[in-house]
């Protein structure tokens, strides 16, 4: 798996748009995270930008002065390193230990059971 670059909370918002669209403007990012978040034009475009520093993201030239952005890495892959690297901070790599937290803390609906014990029956 190539390197995976830290991508902070907001950052990651801006992945998750990208992500969606497959590709991406400055300016469709910024329409839609204007609409849910407090962030100025600004904000964004510095996101972006560092988001193409870590290398999550590559800007091609398209026609005329816009750079359109694409994902380097894929939601998968993300998802995939972030679940492990916070089960190893946060639950020393235990996924029993982190299941179980999991589920004394929250509600857990007996459709959510069945599906787990599926899960897990697939898997062994």
């Amino acid at each position: 798996m190539k390197k995976m670059p830290k991508i902070s909370e907001s950052e990651l918002e801006v992945m998750k748009i990208i992500w969606e669209l497959k590709q991406a403007s400055s300016s469709e990012i910024v329409e839609r995270l204007v609409k849910t978040t407090c962030w100025k034009p600004k904000t964004i475009h510095t996101l972006i930008n560092r988001l193409v520093e870590k290398g999550a993201l590559k800007a091609e030239k398209s026609k005329g002065k816009a750079y359109i952005y694409f994902p380097v890495i894929s939601e998968e892959e993300y998802r995939s390193h972030a679940s492990k690297t916070f089960l190893e901070r946060v639950f020393n790599g235990s996924l029993s230990l982190m299941l179980a937290s999991f589920i004394k803390e929250q509600k857990v609906s007996k459709e959510e059971i069945e599906k787990l014990k599926k899960l897990l029956d697939e898997e062994v």
